[in-house]
C-alpha cells in the first residue's frame, strides 16, 4: 500500500510520543493531538477528525473496561480487609523467618512477590514497610538491600508479569492482536528469569554487609533517617511522590501518592506505624472474639472493635483462595484434570471471587451495615482504578487508531480495505529491518525501556504491543513473545525499579533510603536480568 499523509502523520505522532516520554512528560496531550490530525488527514474531514478524539478514547475505554473493573474489585477487597486489619495479619507470621540478614532478604522478596501478585505493589509497599521492614532491618539486612528486594520482587517481578490481575498482559495483547493468556504466560516466565537474576546479583552485591539479629540495627536505621530528614533531605526519601501506583501500575505521574494514601494499611503511614484506624462493626460476637479495648502496640495489627478471629480467618482465606485460583489455572493449562481457563475467563474468575470475598468481609465486619459499606468499597475501587489507569485511555486510543480492526470505528470512515497505519509503516521499511528474531527482540526491549522512562510502566504497552504485532511475523517470532519482552522493558523501567521519578519513591519512603541510591543499587542487576530474559525468550518460545 502506498503511504499517505495519514501514515506520515501517524508516524510523526509515534516519534513525538516517544520523545515526550524520554523527556519525562505526560503523553496524553501529544497522543490526543496526533489522533486528531491522523484521523483528519485519513478521513479528509475536519469534523471527523474532531470526533475521532472522542471516538478513540471511547473505543479504548470499551476495550479496556474489563481491566478497570478487575482493578476496582481487587482494590475494594483490599479496602474491606484493611477495615478489619486482616491485610496486616497476612504478613505477620513471616517475621519469624527473619533470623539473620540473609533469611530476611529472601523472606522480604518472597512475601513482597506473593502479596504483589494478588494486590499489586502499591498496597504491598506500605503494608510490608509497616510490618516486615523493621523486622528485616533488626535481623541485619541493610536498608538499601531491603528496598532493592521490595522493588525487584514487587514493582519488578510481580508487576511485569501481572499474572493474576492481567492488566499489563491485557494491554499488550490488545495492541498486538493476540490472546491475553499467551502474553501472560510468556511474561510470567520472563519476569521470573529477570527477577531471579536481579535478586541474585543484589544478594551477592550486599551479602558482606548482611548481619545478625540486633536491636541496634533498627535504632541506627531510624536515627540515620531522622538525621537526613533534619538536614532537609526529606524529599530524597521519596514520601509518596509522583509516578504510577505500583502498579499501576499503570498510570502517569502523581498517582503513586494517591494510591498509597488510598490503600495504606491502618495507621501505617510508615515503617513501624501503629494501627490506630478503627472500623467498628456491628457483627455479633462473644467477648472472647473481640480484642481488648486498649490501644494496640507498635507491632499490633488489631483494629479496635473488629473481631480478632474473623480478621485472622480472612488473613488466611483470601491469599489461599487466590493461590488456589492460580493453581487451578495452571492445572488446566498443563494437565487435563480441569477445564483450561481461556481468554478473559481468568480476569472474570478473579473478579468474581474478589467480589464474593468482599461481600463476606464486609458482612462479617459490619453486619447489616455491610450493604452500605460494600457499595462504598466498590466506589473507592472504581475511583482508584480510573485514577490509576485513566491516563492510558487516550494513549491507547491513538495506538488503536493504527490498528486495522479499529480505524473504521474510530474515524467513522466506511472503507472496504482500511489501512493498518502502523503495520503499513513497518512494511514500508521492512527491507531495512533485519529479519532476525534475536535482534528484533532486543529492539522491542529497548523501545519498551524508552517508553517506561515517563514513569508509568503501562502507558507504553500499546506501542510495544503494536510493534510486536507488526514486526513479529516478518522476523518469524511469535508476536506474543515480543509483546511480553516489550512489557518487561516498559514495566521494569517505569513500574518502579530503574527510574527515580516512578513509584520507586514509595519504596524509598518506607525504607528511608534516598531513591537515587536504590536506583544505583538495582540498575546493573536488573539490566542484566532483562538481557538474560530477552536472549532466552527467542530460544524458549
Amino acid at each position: 500500500m502506498e503511504l499517505t499523509a495519514a501514515h506520515w502523520t501517524y508516524l510523526a505522532g509515534v516519534v513525538v510520543i516517544i520523545g515526550v516520554m524520554i523527556a519525562r512528560r505526560n503523553v496524553v496531550v501529544p497522543a490526543v493531538v496526533a489522533t486528531f490530525f491522523t484521523a483528519w488527514f485519513y478521513s479528509g474531514s475536519l469534523v471527523k477528525g474532531l470526533a475521532a478524539i472522542f471516538s478513540a478514547s471511547l473505543t479504548a475505554a470499551g476495550e479496556l473496561f474489563s481491566i478497570f473493573l478487575i482493578i476496582a474489585l481487587i482494590t475494594a477487597l483490599l479496602g474491606a480487609m484493611r477495615a478489619m486489619g486482616a491485610e496486616r495479619r497476612m504478613v505477620v507470621p513471616f517475621r519469624a523467618l527473619m533470623r539473620n540478614g540473609r533469611m530476611a532478604f529472601l523472606a522480604l522478596a518472597g512475601v513482597t512477590y506473593f502479596i504483589s501478585l494478588f494486590f499489586w505493589p502499591t498496597p504491598a509497599v506500605p503494608l510490608i514497610g509497616a510490618i516486615l521492614l523493621p523486622a528485616a532491618i533488626r535481623a541485619g539486612l541493610p536498608a538499601v538491600s531491603a528496598a532493592a528486594a521490595i522493588a525487584i520482587a514487587g514493582q519488578g517481578m510481580a508487576l511485569s508479569s501481572d499474572y493474576v490481575i492481567q492488566v499489563a498482559p491485557g494491554l499488550s495483547a490488545k495492541a498486538a492482536g493476540v490472546e491475553t493468556s499467551a502474553v501472560a504466560d510468556r511474561a510470567m516466565v520472563l519476569s521470573v528469569i529477570t527477577g531471579v537474576v536481579a535478586l541474585t546479583l543484589v544478594y551477592l552485591k550486599g551479602r558482606r554487609s548482611f548481619g545478625t539479629v540486633s536491636e541496634e540495627h533498627r535504632l541506627r536505621w531510624e536515627a540515620e533517617a531522622e538525621a537526613v530528614s533534619a538536614d532537609g533531605g526529606g524529599e530524597s526519601l521519596g514520601g509518596t511522590g509522583a509516578g504510577r501506583p505500583a502498579r499501576t501500575a499503570a498510570a502517569s505521574g502523581g498517582s503513586a501518592g494517591t494510591a498509597t494514601k488510598l490503600l495504606s494499611p491502618p495507621g501505617g503511614a510508615g515503617p513501624g506505624g501503629s494501627g490506630t484506624d478503627s472500623a467498628t462493626g456491628s457483627g455479633s460476637g462473644s467477648g472472647t472474639d473481640r480484642q481488648p479495648d486498649s490501644a494496640p502496640g507498635p507491632d499490633s495489627c488489631d483494629t479496635p472493635g473488629v473481631p480478632v478471629r474473623r480478621s485472622r480467618a480472612f488473613a488466611l482465606i483470601v491469599p489461599l483462595t487466590f493461590a488456589a485460583i492460580v493453581g487451578y489455572m495452571l492445572l488446566g493449562k498443563f494437565t487435563g484434570a480441569v477445564t483450561e481457563v481461556q481468554g478473559g475467563e481468568a480476569a472474570g474468575l478473579v473478579g468474581g471471587v474478589a467480589m464474593l470475598l468482599l461481600f463476606a468481609a464486609v458482612f462479617c465486619t459490619d453486619g447489616k451495615d455491610g450493604l452500605t459499606t460494600a457499595a462504598d468499597h466498590v466506589v473507592d475501587g472504581l475511583v482508584f482504578a480510573f485514577k490509576a489507569m485513566g491516563v492510558v485511555v487516550p494513549i491507547a486510543g491513538f495506538f488503536f487508531l493504527g490498528n486495522v480492526d479499529f480505524i473504521t470505528q474510530i474515524t467513522g470512515v466506511q472503507d472496504d480495505d482500511p489501512p493498518a497505519l502502523l503495520f503499513d509503516l513497518v512494511t514500508a521499511v521492512d527491507q531495512y529491518i533485519p529479519d532476525v528474531g534475536f535482534i528484533v527482540a532486543f529492539a522491542i526491549l529497548i523501545i519498551g525501556m524508552i517508553t517506561g522512562l515517563e514513569g508509568s510502566g503501562f502507558a507504553g504497552l500499546p506501542l510495544t504491543g503494536s510493534l510486536s504485532g507488526s514486526l513479529g511475523p516478518a522476523a518469524d517470532v511469535d508476536p506474543a513473545t515480543l509483546a511480553a519482552v516489550g512489557q518487561m522493558g516498559s514495566v521494569w523501567t517505569g513500574g518502579g525499579v530503574l527510574i527515580a521519578w516512578s513509584s520507586l519513591l514509595a519504596v524509598a519512603g518506607v525504607a528511608r533510603v534516598p531513591v537515587q541510591e536504590i536506583v544505583r543499587h538495582c540498575f546493573v542487576p536488573v539490566v542484566a536480568g532483562l538481557v538474560t530474559a530477552t536472549a532466552l525468550a527467542t530460544v524458549l518460545f
